[in-house]
């Protein structure tokens, strides 16, 4: 599996990371159970932070794509394949513009929908705002 990182692109050095490695699992250039390398090994390979990897190995495993065993390290996900195939931001991207396609015809103004977003984000019920 051959990474190349273009540090001039607008795509954060993570995401390129993590779709490369979903194209290489997707080609079955990496098959499932195959090792990967670790974080500080695969960020001194691409000159970039180990916070970058870490950061794209964080969100592949939390997509079922790899799995971190430990000290043994880190491999391809039995499930990766059928997993790379959903993508969590398109998701999250598609329910958020529904919901607030929904509030706009309710009447909410998008001042009204940002304040409600961030109070919601941080935890903070209608009733504290209130007191």
């Amino acid at each position: 599996m051959q990474i190349m990182i273009d540090i001039d692109s607008n795509t954060p050095m993570f995401a390129q990371l993590i779709e490369q490695i979903k194209k290489a699992v997707q080609t079955d250039s990496i098959k499932p159970g195959d090792g990967l390398p670790s974080i500080r090994q695969l960020a001194n390979d691409l000159n970039v932070n180990n916070k970058t990897v870490a950061k794209a190995y964080q969100l592949l495993e939390r997509d079922n794509v790899i799995q971190t065993k430990g000290y043994r390290g880190t491999f391809v996900h039995p499930d990766a394949k059928a997993n790379c195939s959903f993508d969590l931001n398109a998701w999250v991207f598609e329910k958020l513009s529904e919901t607030i396609e929904t509030l706009r015809k309710a009447g909410a103004t998008d001042s009204e929908i940002r304040i409600a977003f961030g109070d919601v984000i941080n935890n903070r019920t209608f009733k504290e705002k209130e007191a």
